[in-house]
């Protein structure tokens, strides 16, 4: 009877260890937002801007993740940003101008991940991002009729599940892209 006891309660510990594992977040660490009329003719750009906040006391990784209206990958990239510092990526040129599929995009949502860099640097998001806080994004959209508002980004927990997706998309983009699909460029930082 003991030994059944210890039995089921060590597979208990384990489910528990092992489901724990596959539930991990990471609080305050991803920012979503979205982009409308990019890249149409006669309307003003609009742009993203990410910030650090300083409280890790030193840079980040801003990993950004473009998805289309179909909620698939189409660009992937990582911006080092210092305490206090002030990151501006133009939607059209930075963040849609050189998709996976050649199709440029005009609606689709926006993924930033508030990452530790790796030894220093940021490479492209496609694996060992370690989730770290201390991001902020705001971006400006561009309404009907070129009207322009500007909202923050919106805070949410990232899974572990969900970080796994991004850099599984990333990677995918790095492997068939030949170049596409990485964003770029931007200002400040």
């Amino acid at each position: 009877m003991r030994r059944t006891t210890m039995l089921v309660l060590c597979t208990l510990a384990l489910t528990f260890c092992v489901g724990s594992a596959f539930a991990a977040t990471y609080p305050d660490t991803l920012k979503v937002d979205y982009f409308i009329n990019a890249n149409t003719a006669g309307a003003p750009g609009a742009v993203l801007q990410i910030t650090n906040t300083g409280t890790t006391g030193g840079n980040l990784c801003a990993d950004v993740f473009v998805y289309d209206q179909f909620q698939e990958i189409s660009e992937c990239c990582s911006f080092l940003t210092t305490p206090n510092g002030l990151l501006t990526l133009n939607v059209n040129n930075n963040l849609t101008g050189n998709p996976l599929t050649g199709v440029i995009l005009t609606t689709g949502s926006i993924r930033v991940v508030s990452a530790a860099t790796h030894s220093g640097s940021c490479p492209l998001p496609v694996s060992g991002i370690v989730p770290t806080a201390g991001l902020r994004t705001w971006s400006t959209h561009i309404q009907t009729g070129n009207q322009i508002t500007e909202t923050a980004g919106q805070d949410e927990t990232l899974s572990a599940a969900e970080l796994g997706e991004l850099q599984n998309g990333c990677f995918a983009i790095q492997l068939a892209g030949s170049g596409r699909g990485v964003c770029g460029g931007g200002s400040g930082d």
